[in-house]
């Protein structure tokens, strides 16, 4: 018996990164077949007899937004699988209002992620970063380590701010392999059996502030949550803290760590900045104390797949009539990412 009509929305370059022949295959075997399989966007005409046929939408990144006007255009559509990560950009009332089912792949989003703010950690322990960069002045005399704090990864203490599907993991990996290692969680919306259950303390924010050798962002990004860590937050950080921001550029105040860390007294590793990226003129490019990456900690390459899969495993669950594991609900939208 033939499943349901899938379309897949999305870039040409992401179709073939994200569907590979495997892939493809295995949507073959379930799903009714569709003129085009994939479309690029709404207006493609091509895609119109597809789209009106179509019972489930795959997206990924840059897919458009699912206004009244689009959804018009498929009046079969009873599920959206999105194997990408937030679906903010995606959603509206009226998508809500029909009563489409919406699932989500951010969960092996957070993954590379989470091993990206772990070596983070790891790497901002023995401050590595910072030494590397003052190396490139320095480069006779290395011997001026002590000024940085201590060099080390055994007893640090890690405060968490979020514990979303990322901040969770990065609690099990820092638990799991970091010696000693106190991990303090905030987050108004966490159990704290489950924080506990992880290992980790649930504290205020005021109380992790002074506590921590390294604080870790992995909010979402909301109105209420922007600048979240600002001047007064950031000045409650003991010397030597480095902040790892994986989350969103928005919730820290770009000038006030800049400051902090132009007069060298805290550190940060920015996978995320604000704006994004920083202005070429930023004096955070030059300072030794500063490690900027071009938001690479999500997934790339073939670590995408994994997307796909948990979209394709999604899509058994809808067409056997189980209840979706990755489910994002109107009420979910008021805390995730």
């Amino acid at each position: 018996m033939a499943g349901p009509a899938v379309v897949a929305l999305m870039s040409r370059d992401t179709w073939n990164e994200q569907f590979d022949a495997r892939r493809r295959e295995r949507l073959g075997r379930v799903a009714a077949p569709t003129a085009p399989e994939w479309i690029p966007r709404f207006e493609d005409p091509a895609g119109r007899d597809a789209l009106a046929e179509a019972e489930v939408l795959i997206t990924s990144w840059g897919a458009s937004r699912l206004t009244d006007e689009r959804l018009a255009l498929m009046p079969r559509l009873r599920a959206v699988l999105h194997c990408a990560g937030s679906v903010r950009p995606l959603v509206t009332d009226e998508f809500w209002a029909r009563g489409i089912v919406l699932s989500s792949a951010a969960d092996a989003n957070a993954d590379p992620v989470a091993e990206y703010t772990y070596a983070a950690v790891v790497m901002a322990g023995k401050k590595a970063p910072f030494l590397a960069g003052e190396g490139r002045v320095r480069r006779s005399d290395w011997n001026e380590t002590l000024r940085w704090g201590p060099l080390s990864t055994v007893g640090l203490t890690v405060g968490i701010v979020g514990f979303s599907r990322i901040g969770r993991r990065v609690v099990n990996r820092l638990v799991d392999r970091l010696e000693g290692v106190r991990c303090l969680v905030t987050d108004p919306y966490a159990d704290p059996a489950a924080v506990a259950t992880a290992g980790a303390e649930l504290v205020g924010l005021d109380e992790m502030l002074g506590a921590v050798d390294i604080l870790s962002i992995h909010a979402p990004e909301l109105p209420e949550t922007r600048h979240m860590i600002g001047a007064a937050q950031l000045a409650a950080l003991g010397d030597h803290t480095t902040v790892i921001n994986t989350a969103r550029g928005s919730l820290i105040d770009t000038a006030a760590l800049e400051a902090e860390c132009r007069s060298g007294r805290l550190n940060a590793i920015l996978d995320v900045t604000d704006p994004e990226p920083l202005h070429s003129d930023s004096v955070m490019y030059d300072l030794p104390n500063v490690m900027i990456t071009p938001h690479v900690a999500g997934s790339l390459g073939t670590e995408r797949l994994r997307m796909s899969d948990l979209a394709l495993d999604e899509l058994d669950r809808f067409i056997a009539g189980e209840a979706l594991e990755h489910q994002i609900r109107e009420e979910d939208m008021a805390h995730v990412a």
